[in-house]
């Protein structure tokens, strides 16, 4: 349960099918860069609900074979490059998808069902790019009423950061409910934490109602500051001085591969 992050990035096979979250939510950028030194191929990105400079990196470094998100952005360091490039080229399959249908397909699966319906997106032209969205008549209506059955999405491992945990494998997340809702919609969660502490985190009243039981986890490995450059809710802020750095050499495959080497494979982190 508890391991190295080159150990649990290893439990991550080819052609996984990997949930992650929005960059707000805490971004296992730690195992991210392990991935990549582990040269992992045809991952399905699934963004929940969106992604940022997790999957800009993977795809660059020829991880990844297809993104499943609403969006993938860097934010004020936009452009993202190597996302762009890849599309251009045809590398990577883009599933396009809206938040709201992102979190009903994990919906879906969590409660252990087929679909769930959703009302927003009729009327859009995602629609026509998503033959696997069915509009449908609303069973309990007898006026014309159509939604649209979002199927569940079923990712294989969930993947993030959080505060700490305990050497049960319990995990504490705070309010980040939407890392327990991704959680349990995939087979197990890998898990980056800040630090492992002793005691049982379920035994304590006052964090009890933020953990999620190690029944969900698979796999927890301690990385201190886990997320950087990204921010942590729970930690640092972003360093804004390496994001532009990235801006400013990812636009040239040449510039991305000479990021990747003093990033991740020479490991040269602050």
């Amino acid at each position: 349960m508890i391991m190295k992050i080159e150990e649990l990035a290893s439990l991550i096979k080819d052609g996984c099918k990997l949930a992650i979250p929005a960059d707000y939510s805490g971004v296992a950028m730690a195992v991210t860069r392990e991935l990549i030194r582990q040269k992992k191929k045809k991952l399905h990105i699934i963004g929940v609900p969106t992604s940022g400079l997790q999957s800009e990196l993977l795809i660059g470094a020829g991880c990844v074979s297809v993104l499943e998100s609403s969006a993938l952005t860097l934010g004020e360091y936009n452009p993202a490059s190597r996302f762009s490039a890849a599309i251009k080229s045809g590398s990577i399959k883009l599933i396009d998808a809206t938040c709201p249908a992102i979190h009903a397909g994990l919906q879906a699966s969590q409660k252990g069902l087929p679909f769930m319906p959703l009302r927003g997106i009729i009327g859009s032209d995602i629609l026509k790019n998503h033959p696997d969205w069915k509009v449908i008549q609303n069973p309990f209506s007898q006026d014309d009423d159509k939604i649209v059955a979002i199927p569940a999405i079923k990712p294989d491992v969930a993947l993030f950061h959080a505060p700490f945990a305990d050497r049960e494998g319990n995990v504490w997340v705070g309010r980040r409910r939407e890392l327990v809702h991704m959680t349990q919609a995939s087979k197990t969660a890998y898990v980056s934490v800040e630090k492992i502490v002793d005691g049982n985190l379920l035994d304590d009243e006052t964090l009890a109602a933020g953990v999620l039981p190690n029944l969900y986890v698979g796999a927890v490995a301690e990385a201190p500051s886990g997320c950087w450059p990204l921010s942590f809710w729970h930690g640092e802020g972003e360093d804004k001085e390496h994001l532009d750095h990235y801006k400013a050499v990812a636009g040239t495959q040449d510039g991305f591969d000479e990021y990747l080497q003093q990033f991740i494979f020479d490991g040269e982190i602050p």
